[in-house]
């Protein structure tokens, strides 16, 4: 089991929401709206997706890399190892 099921309705939910933003920022460029109202719109739309990465992380913190922390070991340090990566990956973005 991943530890998002708890949360799956709701990430759904918001990547739904991403969605129509997104389909609205390419709506704007076809109607050749203004540049700075287009890259609010991105900006909105990149928040909304940071806030469904930040969730997974959360949930892989509390759930994956917990459950292997009490496994110890090598399994262990995989998933921290991971969750690492993940962390620089959003740092960087």
């Amino acid at each position: 089991m991943n530890g998002y099921t708890d949360n799956k309705a709701d990430l759904r939910k918001r990547l739904s929401r991403v969605e129509g933003q997104v389909r609205g920022i390419a709506r704007m460029v076809d109607e050749d709206k203004y540049c700075i109202d287009i890259l609010t719109q991105v900006s909105a739309a990149t928040k909304a997706l940071e806030t469904v990465a930040l969730s997974l992380l959360s949930d892989h913190l509390s759930h994956c890399v917990a459950e292997a922390s009490a496994e110890g070991g090598e399994v262990a340090a995989e998933k921290v190892r991971e969750a690492n990566e993940a962390i620089a990956r959003l740092v960087r973005s």
